[in-house]
């Protein structure tokens, strides 16, 4: 991670003070378990991250890079009885595809912290006055407890309503892979968690980064720097960075080159789960590990 600066590294691993700090105590522990894994599987693919995997083998010499997982999925286990099984934690509301069907291609930015994270009330508004001011197409994801303090609410002043009439749609919660498949879509303002980030390279939509927690500001890093396809805004939240932000991703030149090196990022993860290094090392993984573990257990109960 060459030119990474400790405001990109998680806190509990570059800030901390605590030598007690219960996230810092998981983080090693769990780290000392890899050492002891038979095999470690990560949720990426070779040409996304190869500067980090090219150092892992010393330490971690049994590493399968089997992601983007869904993009696996829809190649290995193509299954109409598996499309009731979803992993969400909300209830999602489908009518924000419809809404998404009467916009222009690239014209609606998707807002979604994802279903964890949460923000201050003066966090709240400022995003909301932001996004409102930029005068863009909106489609905003808040949860019922997205805003966190005693007696507060993630309710929008009657004001942004009439700010934003017309160009501007509010969910509880969506089918996030599919509202990012959308050609309405044009760019994601996000929490940077892994899952959301790796669900918007595979659809080739850049996106503008908020990170609040965990490995967050890492994987903002790498989007904004490595990547070339995001932007990130100042955790502080300053309505005129968003409004800018927002402007500089849907219709600025910025934007659109952010948007073609997307669409780079998008093929090769989909190289990578038809017939490139994802779709090689699932199979490896299936016949090294599962299959030959499997093996030798049941020759052990023959003996």
């Amino acid at each position: 991670m060459e030119g990474i600066t400790l405001k990109g590294l998680p806190v509990y691993l570059s800030r901390i003070t605590d030598p007690h700090d219960v996230m810092l105590h998981f983080t090693m522990d769990g780290t000392e378990r890899l050492s002891k894994a038979s095999a470690i599987i990560l949720n990426t693919f070779d040409a996304l991250d190869s500067t980090v995997l090219n150092k892992l083998p010393p330490v971690f010499p049994t590493i399968f890079t089997i992601g983007p997982l869904h993009l696996l999925d829809n190649q290995l286990l193509a299954n109409d009885k598996l499309d009731s099984i979803g992993s969400n934690l909300w209830k999602e509301d489908l009518s924000s595809l419809e809404w998404l069907d009467s916009q222009e291609p690239n014209s609606v930015l998707y807002v979604n912290f994802g279903s964890v994270a949460r923000i201050t009330a003066q966090q709240f508004i400022e995003f909301a006055w932001g996004l409102a001011n930029s005068k863009q197409n909106i489609l905003w994801v808040i949860r019922s407890d997205l805003v966190v303090g005693e007696g507060e609410s993630a309710i929008l002043p009657l004001e942004f309503d009439v700010e934003t009439k017309g160009r501007a749609r509010i969910a509880s919660w969506c089918p996030q892979e599919k509202v990012l498949g959308h050609p309405a879509i044009g760019g994601f303002l996000t929490h940077c968690g892994w899952n959301s980030m790796i669900e918007s390279i595979c659809a080739g939509v850049p996106m503008l980064c908020w990170p609040v927690q965990f490995e967050q500001p890492t994987n903002s890093w790498f989007c904004c720097n490595q990547w070339g396809i995001g932007m990130e805004i100042d955790g502080q939240v300053k309505r005129d960075e968003v409004e800018k932000c927002v402007r500089d991703l849907m219709v600025a030149d910025k934007g659109e080159e952010m948007k073609k090196k997307a669409m780079g990022w998008k093929k090769l993860a989909e190289e990578a789960c038809s017939t490139g290094s994802s779709y090689v090392n699932f199979e490896k993984m299936v016949n090294e590990v599962l299959l030959s573990r499997t093996q030798k257990t049941t020759e052990d109960h023959i003996k």
